[in-house]
């Protein structure tokens, strides 16, 4: 045999060794009828063999697969090796999987965990391979000879099988499944650099990708992730096993942050604010509350399907590009160590020259800026708790005396009432200010011809897009409520609210409106209301719109027939919650007249005749004046019914929770608010005169802002309350 063989030739059988004296003839083979030489075929020296493959010459990438080709062409060539008998067949598969094993590690980043050393060393040989499919399709495209022969038994042997043995099975799942490779070569290679391509690009999409919708720029994906360069180099010396593991959690680790800086986008873009990953997984219950009232049953269910989905397919995703990433750098080594030392060396020069692309740092370190960012958060939200407990503790005037507080209100029948995401947006954005400025002004002169006057301010709301509870319990404790565990400490407590100090004089009764509250509500002793009218005790018969339960013209109509328009011992303290201006704002009702109001049946052609969420959810501008139209609404319902019912004792103090979304506030938008008291008794507006706050509904752009926590202490001061010492 020459002894330049290729190392993938025929396996070597014990009579592979040449003899001088003529080789016996076997028997014939009773499965195909064949006669079988015993030897391999190779005559030294003999160049028929050589150009019939069986001899390959070094890097030639030969297979021994001619004298399968040579049984669909009839009789052998001369000089060709004999046709295979059973063993011989057996060894040509065997070999025919070593190949394709071999041409499979040839393509860039085509690695499973299961490669092995051995198959990386011989990533050279792989493209010799590769460029002779041929004798393999043709062993592919013959297999029931060679099935039959690996089938039958050992001549002489006298013994029968019900079957191939299961290493002969095994041999043609693998030749099955990989067989498109081998008739298909190019596709296979492109299809492995594809993979490869979109494996990298996605991680260096989620090591890159930005918080906040407004922050995609091309500028930002040019970027050169550190933690690319330093994963690169941890990878390419681990071994195999470390490798894939250490891969495998890097790439889950990537997938968590990805889902993490998805939810910061979708927080910022509704809340104003990133993810808190301590506090805000229980939002998740309200979020999907929200979509089952505005979307219905099925439409909630399907998004939070897709929603399920999407996280599953980003670990998943991130996790297999990253363990293909790390298999193609361990093959090719040398390359890869030369790579990531000049990547290395390119982020140091760009980073210590302050290199930039459309002003945004070559040189980047987002990932571990993000992670160093989330721990930080997670460290002050669990500093916080203690923090604020201690401070809730605390209220000057927690022990003033009933008969100190409250003294220029006596006798005065307050209403306190929250207009649904009605932000300062509502009065100077130019998309939606027109018509909310001109109702504002219609509305101030209905009230000046019924006697009444208002002055109004701005205050700053502690939310921002929802959460409209911690907006309410910023104003009426006089703390700073910016976050669940704050709302969960405070409400747990003792600290006295606004609506608490009417309850404490003695002099009133205090209750609550909530149209929007649809379950038991345990809040309402720490706010003090002797009783509540939630949505399922104020008698309405009609349709919800989207996910206000009732329009706000009905919830005050029920208010005035069920607490309001009755006799009382005391004035009333009532906190309403008026919610028509709650997004998606469509549909939104409309006014009717207030002897139709009845039990709200009539608002039925109204919802069926309005826009649906989906016609404006997904249009900035269109929400945006329908957002306006909502905010009109509102308005014109709480000054309709303070022009028809109020009198010379009414006061009212009326404010927006917080600013619409940013989809329609804008982005960076305040989170100012707009708050205005309004009284019949000129002596009601004289004790704020010196607050600085304009005359009517709407206050100047320039008019004094005050954090929303303030409010009580400087309303309570104003109207006669004492502070404790």
């Amino acid at each position: 045999m020459s002894s330049n063989t290729s190392s993938r030739q025929l396996p070597h059988t014990d009579a592979d060794t040449p003899q001088a004296g003529p080789a016996p003839q076997p028997p014939a083979d009773t499965a195909t009828g064949d006669t079988t030489a015993s030897g391999d075929g190779d005559i030294p020296g003999d160049p028929a063999a050589s150009e019939d493959g069986v001899t390959a010459g070094p890097g030639d990438g030969g297979t021994a697969g001619s004298a399968v080709a040579s049984e669909d062409d009839g009789d052998p060539p001369a000089g060709a090796a004999p046709v295979e008998g059973p063993a011989t067949a057996d060894a040509t598969r065997g070999d025919s999987a070593s190949a394709d094993t071999t041409a499979d590690e040839g393509d860039p980043g085509d690695a499973t965990p299961g490669d092995s050393d051995a198959g990386e060393a011989a990533l050279d040989d792989s493209d010799a391979a590769d460029t002779a499919p041929d004798d393999s399709d043709a062993a592919d495209t013959a297999p029931d000879d060679s099935d039959a022969a690996e089938a039958a038994p050992a001549p002489g042997d006298g013994e029968t099988s019900d079957g191939p043995p299961a290493p002969v099975r095994s041999r043609r799942r693998l030749r099955r499944g990989r067989g498109w490779r081998q008739k298909h070569p190019v596709a296979a290679r492109i299809l492995a650099w594809t993979l490869t391509f979109l494996a990298a690009a996605l991680v260096l999409f989620a090591l890159l990708m930005p918080s906040k919708v407004d922050s995609f720029r091309p500028a930002e994906f040019t970027r050169l992730p550190v933690e690319a360069i330093f994963g690169a180099a941890v990878l390419i010396v681990l071994p195999r096993t470390p490798r894939i593991v250490v891969a495998a959690l890097a790439g889950l680790g990537l997938g968590a942050l990805t889902v993490l800086n998805l939810l910061d986008i979708g927080f910022n873009e509704y809340l104003g604010r990133g993810f808190n990953v301590v506090l805000d997984w229980s939002l998740f219950g309200d979020a999907e509350a929200y979509l089952r009232d505005t979307m219905g049953g099925r439409g909630a269910l399907g998004i939070v399907v897709a929603v399920v989905a999407l996280v599953i397919a980003v670990l998943a995703l991130t996790t297999l590009a990253v363990v293909r990433l790390a298999n193609l750098l361990a093959r090719h080594s040398v390359a890869s160590t030369r790579t990531t030392l000049v990547l290395g060396t390119v982020w140091i020069t760009c980073a210590a020259l302050g290199v930039q692309v459309a002003d945004v740092p070559i040189a980047a370190d987002h990932t571990a800026a993000v992670v160093q960012d989330r721990a930080h958060r997670v460290r002050d939200t669990l500093r916080d708790e203690a923090a604020f407990a201690r401070i809730a503790k605390k209220d000057d005037f927690a022990d003033t005396p009933p008969d100190q507080l409250l003294t220029g209100l006596r006798g005065k029948d307050m209403m306190i009432t929250f207009i649904e995401s009605y932000g300062r947006s509502a009065i100077e954005d130019p998309v939606i200010a027109p018509g909310v400025d001109a109702t504002l002004t219609a509305e101030n002169d209905k009230l000046r011809e019924a006697g009444f006057a208002a002055k109004s301010g701005w205050l700053t709301s502690a939310t921002y897009g929802g959460s409209s509870w911690l907006g309410h319990s910023t104003f009426l404790s006089g703390l700073w409520i910016n976050n669940q565990q704050r709302y969960r400490t405070v409400t747990a407590g003792e600290h006295l609210t606004l609506t608490k100090a009417f309850r404490k004089t003695g002099a009133w009764d205090t209750v609550g409106i909530m149209p929007g509250i649809q379950k038991a509500w345990p809040e309402a002793k720490f706010y003090g209301l002797d009783k509540v009218y939630d949505s399922r005790e104020l008698g309405y018969k009609g349709p919800k719109f989207s996910w206000s339960t009732m329009p706000d013209q009905y919830a005050l109509t029920a208010f005035e027939r069920l607490v309001h328009g009755k006799k009382h011992d005391k004035p009333l303290m009532s906190e309403i919650i008026l919610t028509s201006s709650h997004q998606p704002w469509a549909p939104i009702p409309k006014t009717v007249p207030q002897d139709q109001v009845g039990d709200g049946s009539v608002y039925d052609a109204i919802e069926k005749a309005g826009k649906k969420p989906s016609d404006i959810i997904t249009d900035s501008t269109k929400s945006k004046q329908e957002y306006g139209k909502s905010i009109q609404y509102s308005v014109t319902s709480l000054i309709d019914y303070l022009v028809k019912y109020g009198d010379k004792n009414t006061v009212l103090v009326f404010l927006g929770d917080h600013q619409p979304i940013a989809r329609v506030s804008g982005n960076h938008a305040s989170r100012d608010v707009p708050c205005a008291i309004v009284a019949k008794d000129p002596k009601v507006l004289d004790r704020i005169a010196g607050w600085g706050w304009s005359d009517g509904l709407q206050p100047e752009h320039d008019a004094p802002v005050w954090k929303m926590s303030s409010f009580r202490d400087r309303f309570l001061t104003a109207y006669g309350s004492t502070p404790s010492p």
